[in-house]
């Protein structure tokens, strides 16, 4: 669900400031996700737990596994933000450097190496549309997506400009059951979990 703004829509700087601030405030009261993008809130309403959660920690366990000590894939706290671009987001799983999360307050998205996002069943167009605008429009190189509801995904990159912003130029689709490469680290897609068939398309 997107709660759109004039303001926002607008570019204004202080609009977006107030969003981020309801953002910040929600975070801990409603179920699911906060996310701001060019259109305004995006409530994203995850399932605790469940193949959403468990397909994160696996890609996270997975690309540790295989990265160099000096990086993680980290996924808790705390968001990604452009605010000049009026953009905040929190990726599933983000690939970077201790150095760079060693921050007060948002992570600057272009010290990411990647980010990973696992599609909601309740709104996957934010995983599939949305994110694959905003991410490279605030210079994250690599965005990578797995889909349990289709036991599918995707790897984008080469961010190039177009007349519509920067979009990535290369994606590369994989079936769950193949091996991935993020970045410079090839990882097993073998039981991830998929959401179950009678309620894959329905909200959480």
């Amino acid at each position: 669900m997107t709660i759109a703004s004039d303001d926002a829509q607008q570019g204004a700087s202080h609009p977006y400031r107030s969003m981020r601030d309801f953002v910040q405030s929600m975070d801990d009261t409603l179920p699911g996700k906060f996310e701001i993008t060019k259109e305004g809130i995006v409530h994203d309403m995850m399932s605790p737990g469940g193949p959403h959660e468990v397909t994160a920690a696996h890609v996270s366990r997975r690309l540790e596994k295989v990265m160099p000590d000096e990086l993680l894939a980290h996924n808790g706290t705390p968001d990604v933000e452009d605010e000049p671009e009026g953009i905040m987001r929190h990726p599933d799983v983000m690939v970077i450097a201790w150095t760079d999360l060693n921050v007060e307050g948002s992570i600057d998205p272009r010290t990411l190496v990647a980010a990973i996002e696992v599609v909601s069943r309740s709104n996957p167009d934010n995983d599939w549309v949305t994110k694959m605008r905003d991410y490279p429009l605030i210079g994250i190189p690599i965005y990578a997506i797995f889909d349990p509801r289709t036991g599918s995904g995707a790897v984008l990159s080469d961010i190039h400009p177009t007349p519509d912003g920067p979009r990535y130029a290369t994606r590369k689709d994989f079936l769950y059951g193949e091996d991935v490469t993020i970045a410079d680290w090839t990882i097993s897609t073998e039981k991830l979990p998929r959401y179950p068939e009678k309620d894959a398309g329905q909200p959480s």
